[in-house]
């Protein structure tokens, strides 16, 4: 039960919407997800410092392509980028979403500026910790860029374009594949939303290949993608009070090459139950019983043609690795 302020006799009593948990909230996507069957949990809250960490660690692995490849792609093609993103030579707000602490795109940056563009960089995250890390890195390298970081929901937080300015959007990491196919439209469609006609979005996406490659890079032998799973579980027990048993869950990684998609589970080893003193609630487990916490999805170029097509966007340039399939899309916001 969980412990609440008592009320004054003249306050009203709250209602039960006033005291369910939102959705969008921590709180709120735990209570739905533990209640759905299947049971699931957002990747979104992977990132507190510790999850952040592991990533960390994970990008580091040699069966972990993806952060590598984009990385290798940003620094050989920066000058064509530049090109594709922002034609007319006009200044440009660069806004990226998701950004980390910045480690890749600093070389973009920097090839930028010394290809003449004017440039300004917004980097947008939900880790203020992983901003600052931005903030110092980018002042010790790049101490001539005018870095202005935005912390909390892209949304919330997008500056207003500026006359004069081209805003150039990035979302890398093929993070668009952590969305079902109806969602990674819908955000699609809030980023034109945001830009003016013109303006630019360049996606960075994993390409469908080799099912063993896939799958190792989920599922790597160190543990390190394990041990990031479970983590999620340890967020929940110090924040909302649950009691979930760390070593009565264990993570499995599965490629499914026909639709391309890449996904995590937790594996729950005994029938159990888990209780959060924050909810005032409990969760019943099956043995066996899954939490699905992660979906990767793996693009083909037609598939990609078609989320832009439906997002108000036109795919104006594409880049890939030849030898560990990753694309790098430019594309313009139409009218």
């Amino acid at each position: 039960m969980s412990k609440r302020r008592p009320m004054l006799a003249c306050e009203p009593a709250p209602s039960p919407e006033e005291e369910r948990p939102q959705p969008g909230t921590l709180a709120g996507d735990v209570l739905a997800g533990l209640s759905a069957t299947p049971k699931r949990l957002s990747s979104k809250y992977f990132y507190d410092a510790q999850g952040s960490r592991l990533f960390e660690r994970i990008m580091r692995l040699p069966s972990y392509y993806p952060t590598r490849v984009e990385a290798r792609m940003l620094r050989r093609h920066a000058r064509d980028l530049l090109h594709a993103l922002a034609p007319t030579g006009a200044a440009v707000e660069l806004l990226e979403l998701g950004s980390g602490d910045g480690r890749k795109t600093l070389a973009l940056c920097r090839a930028w500026l010394k290809a003449g563009a004017s440039l300004s960089y917004r980097p947008m995250d939900i880790s203020a910790q992983a901003l600052d890390r931005l903030g110092q890195r980018m002042a010790k390298q790049l101490p001539d860029l005018a870095v202005h970081p935005l912390c909390g929901d892209y949304f919330q937080t997008w500056p207003i374009p500026r006359a004069g300015r081209h805003q150039v959007a990035l979302f890398l990491g093929s993070n668009l594949g952590n969305f079902a196919e109806t969602e990674a439209v819908r955000f699609l469609r809030r980023v034109r939303a945001h830009l003016r006609a013109g303006d630019s979005l360049l996606l960075g996406l994993d390409l469908r290949k080799d099912p063993h490659t896939v799958l190792a890079a989920y599922n790597d032998p160190e543990g390190v993608t394990a041990a990031f799973n479970l983590n999620l579980l340890r967020r929940l027990n110090r924040e909302l009070g649950m009691d979930f048993a760390l070593d009565a869950f264990r993570h499995y990684a599965s490629y499914c090459p026909l639709q391309g998609v890449a996904r995590s589970f937790l594996v729950s080893q005994a029938a159990q139950a888990v209780h959060s003193t924050v909810l005032g609630t409990g969760f019943h487990f099956a043995r066996g019983e899954v939490i699905y916490t992660e979906q990767s999805q793996k693009y083909d170029q037609a598939a990609v043609q078609s989320l832009t097509a439906q997002s108000g966007f036109a795919v104006h340039s594409w880049f890939e690795d030849p030898e560990l399939p990753y694309a790098l899309v430019a594309c313009r916001a139409l009218g």
